[in-house]
């Protein structure tokens, strides 16, 4: 058994989609809203879902090099599906319900205009849409493929 870390195409995979995802995504911003916002490369959300990117990788690496009848392509694809379905789920009801209270934060801010209240405002870019989370599972999946392909 390999132990050469240089050499796991499952971990460069899944690393070159978390981190290609989340560089991209100021690129994206730029040519789909026409802004740019280099600080979404540090950050949560975004196009496209760098989690999935990361994840769809892992799986797809693991699939290729030792098959799709492991259990070890069992338990990235579990991974996978739980990472997700917080990204879509979980992630995303929580950027909603901050935006709620930001909104509210600005009344009560207009409301107490004597200092008594700080407004606070929250991320409200937690989590991804479906759009989002597809293209991650695409570009995970194409960079897994990549990385294995001239890995191994």
């Amino acid at each position: 058994m390999n132990n050469d870390i240089m050499r796991n195409a499952p971990f460069w995979a899944a690393t070159i989609g978390f981190l290609g995802a989340q560089f991209i995504k100021p690129f994206i911003t730029l040519a789909l809203e026409h802004r740019w916002a280099p600080g979404l490369a540090f950050s949560t959300g975004g196009m496209p879902s760098s989690h999935t990117a990361g994840v769809v990788a892992l799986a797809t690496s693991i699939g290729m090099t030792i098959g799709c009848g492991t259990v070890a392509f069992a338990i990235a694809g579990c991974f996978g599906a739980i990472t997700i379905h917080d990204a879509m789920g979980i992630r995303r009801a929580a950027g909603k319900q901050a935006e709620v209270i930001n909104e509210w934060s600005s009344i009560l801010a207009e409301i107490h205009e004597d200092g008594r209240f700080t407004q606070e405002h929250l991320k409200t870019m937690l989590g991804h849409s479906f759009p989002q989370v597809f293209c991650g599972a695409l570009f995970g999946a194409l960079v897994g493929f990549l990385v294995t392909f001239f890995m191994t």
